[in-house]
Formats: C-alpha cells, structure tokens, sequence
C-alpha cells in the first residue's frame, strides 16, 4: 500500500499491545498478537486503509477536475502528514538529513507515492493497481541486491505467476509482446517498483528511529510529487500550477485528514497482526479499486483482466503466506 509505514515497522505504534489493567501489586498481562480482543480491531484497521487507498482515485481525479494536478494533490497531502508527524517529534527530519539510508527511503517513498496517485488518477484504475501489485518480481530482486537474500526456488513460483498475470493483463490482440501502452500502466509499474524498494529498505532500516522513518518516508511523499511536477512544468507538459476551484480548499483538507486517518489505521493494524496477515488483508485494495471503478467511472472488467487479476493476486498470496 503507497500510504504509508508497512508491516515491516511495528514499531510506530505507541504501545505494541494493549495491557490489561490488573490490581496492585500483580503482574502486568500483555495480550500476544493473536488474542482475539487484538485481531479484530486491528484487521479493521487494515481494511479501513485499504478501503480509502483503493478508491483514492476518485479524489484525486475530483481535484484535478477542480484545478489540483494529482501531483500537487500528492504533495499537499502528505505535507499535512508530515506536519502531523513535526509536531509529534520535531527533531525527526534532522535525525533523517544526517542518515543517507533514510534520505533513500524518502526517495522510495517518493516514487511510490507519486507514481501510484497519478497513475491511478490518469489510467484504468484495475489495470493500474495490478500492475503496482507485481511487487512478488521486484521484491525477490531487491532483497537479493540490497539484503544479500538467496533466490530460493519457492519464490520463483510467486514470481511466475506474477509474470503470467502482468501478461495477461497488458496484452492486446495484434501488439505483440505484452507491454504497458499507456502513461498509466508505466505509472503502475514503476510504483510497484518504488513500493517494493521502500518495503525492503524499511526492513533494512529497522533499528532507526521510528519517527524518523515516517518523517522520511511523508518528507519523499511531499518533495517527489512536486519535483516531478515542476520538472514537467519546466519542459511544457501538462501539468499546470495549482489552481484550485473556490469552494475546494474545505475537501482538500477533509481529503488530507482522511488520508492521514488511513496512514494511522495501517500503523495501527501493521503494529498488531504478523506480516503475512497484514499482507493478504492488504490485497482488498484490489477488491475495493475495482469494485469502486466500475460502479463510479463505468470502467469495463473483461475475462482477461480478471485472469490476469487472479494470477497477480495469488503471487501475493503466495509470497505473504510463505513468509514466517
């Protein structure tokens, strides 16, 4: 999910499991992840992030048809992210200046943010969110470039079947080769790209202040967007200044509030649930994406897709619940 921290940082919670009060004088009790008064709120959580991450099109497309590029979107969003993050922990942006590895981060983070929220506003939207969703491919790759991870065989059956997906999803009678044909399907991609980079620098990042990783991670999700956007300005595309229609600012902010809601819920749920739980109740995004595109933008579901859906799906399945 490009929102926010993953499940490889427990640690943002502010109390990893809530206790129990006990009389004076007797033990603390810490309930374990499993215990039921935990599990349920915390696969709610989950869903309520993957719920407003898989209809986030639809804002970013309302604000863009009142002036507000889903570049500039992405940067407003997430500088009141970061400010929320300032005032809990102010020293935290000067904790990441000074680590090259969380400036990295903040760069995945970027990347990831920026191309989702833009793909997902200027492409098909299932298109879009499966081919963010190939992160089994890149995942094995960086792990094994950064982390020194083996190329075991059991992950090259999650890898194959994500390839057979992405082929089923992008291929169009007479063009050959399967290959993204739009802006929207290369936006797709490189952000499955930026959001498996940030997974693994997160997980090699672990030891590092908490905040500070949020920091980074708001900080790339505030400065890509709008570099990117000014680069595009400087060359003549078409992304235009913010110029938002009257009346909007009200949404804007109830937008932003909702989005940093989100961020909280995964925190909250990622804190609570092993990683492999976290990871499937994660994949109803996909649900939520294309449940929400067809009945609002009209957006065809052809048998393909739905094959090709299925096989993306499955490697992510796959990949999360061989994890331990």
């Amino acid at each position: 999910m490009p929102g926010g921290p993953s499940a490889e940082t427990p640690d943002y919670a502010p109390a990893r499991y809530p206790r129990r009060p006990c009389p004076p004088g007797s033990p603390v009790v810490i309930l374990p992840p499993s215990a039921p008064a935990t599990v349920a709120p915390a696969i709610a959580a989950l869903l309520v992030n993957a719920f407003v991450w898989g209809v986030s099109w639809w804002p970013f497309r309302w604000l863009a048809e009142r002036g507000l590029h889903p570049l500039w979107a992405t940067a407003t969003i997430y500088l009141a992210a970061l400010a929320l993050i300032m005032l809990r922990r102010p020293a935290a942006l000067a904790i990441v200046w000074r680590h090259p590895a969380l400036l990295a981060l903040g760069t995945a983070a970027g990347i990831s943010n920026t191309c989702f929220n833009w793909g997902v506003s200027i492409g098909e939207v299932v298109r879009v969110v499966l081919l963010f969703y190939l992160m089994p491919i890149w995942a094995v790759v960086l792990a094994r470039v950064l982390l020194g991870e083996a190329l075991r065989a059991a992950a090259l059956g999650p890898v194959l079947m994500a390839v057979a997906g992405a082929a089923l999803v992008l291929w169009q009678p007479g063009l050959g080769v399967p290959m993204p044909t739009s802006l929207g399907d290369w936006l797709g991609l490189a952000g499955g790209m930026g959001f498996a980079l940030t997974n693994v620098l997160l997980r090699r990042q672990a030891a590092d202040d908490a905040w500070a990783r949020a920091a980074a991670m708001f900080a790339g999700g505030t400065l890509m967007p709008a570099a990117v956007a000014l680069a595009a300005l400087a060359i003549g595309t078409s992304v235009p200044l913010p110029s938002l229609a009257p009346g909007a600012s009200g949404p804007l902010l109830l937008i932003a509030l909702v989005f940093v809601i989100a961020n909280l819920a995964l925190q909250y749920g990622a804190a609570r649930l092993p990683t492999r739980v976290t990871a499937v109740v994660m994949l109803s995004e996909v649900l939520f994406a294309a449940l929400s595109s067809v009945w609002i933008a009209d957006e065809p579901v052809t048998a393909r897709l739905i094959a090709g859906a299925a096989l993306i799906v499955g490697a992510s399945l796959m990949s999360a619940l061989r994890a331990r």
